[in-house]
Formats: structure tokens, sequence, C-alpha cells
């Protein structure tokens, strides 16, 4: 008999505003073109979470794990697109949150 997995708890809530962690937004790159095709990747989304999914997931060695996913409808978008909940924080953890990354980086 398999064990049975523990269960995956949601962190978020339908209706929680939410935001994408802090991602590496420093660009040291030289030439100009090359820092304004760098520079779409490094905004940071905010947007409402509509639902939360759980996925069992198998890896290649026949473990399996429970991921939870979000479904958020970001600002300015008409359909949700789904994302674990490791890459999200409430809206208003992300100032706190931004500081402690960035303070790492000094």
């Amino acid at each position: 008999m398999a064990p049975s997995l523990p269960p995956v708890l949601p962190k978020f809530k339908p209706g929680d505003r939410v935001a994408e962690r802090p991602k590496a937004s420093l660009l040291s790159a030289v030439r100009t073109e090359v820092r304004e095709s760098i520079k779409q990747y490094t905004t940071h989304r905010r947007g409402v979470v509509v639902d939360n999914t759980i996925k069992v997931l198998t890896s290649r060695n026949g473990r399996t794990s429970r991921v939870c996913y979000v479904s958020i409808l970001w600002d300015g978008l008409k359909t949700p697109s789904q994302h674990s909940q490791m890459r999200i924080c409430l809206e208003s953890e992300y100032e706190k949150l931004r500081e402690d990354y960035y303070s790492l980086m000094e």
C-alpha cells in the first residue's frame, strides 16, 4: 500500500489581492538594445485570486507530490492564468519582501 500524501493547503483564497514576488530587475547589460529587451521581464504584476488548484505531480523516479497552483486575474487582463503559489505573495506584503530582496543584493 502506497503512503498517502500530506494535505496541501492553499496560501491564498479567492478574492485576495496578490502580486508576483520580487525578481531580479537590476539591468547590468551595457548595450542599450539589450537593456531594453530585458526590461519587459522585470515588471511585477498585481491581480486577484480567482481559484486554487491542487495537482499531483510524479517525478521520473515514481515519487509523487502535491502542488498548489493559483489562478490569478492580473490587472489589465481578461483571462486568469495559473501560477505556482510559491511565486506569489499578498499585495500588502510585497513592499517588505522587495526591500528584503534588494538588501541582500547590496
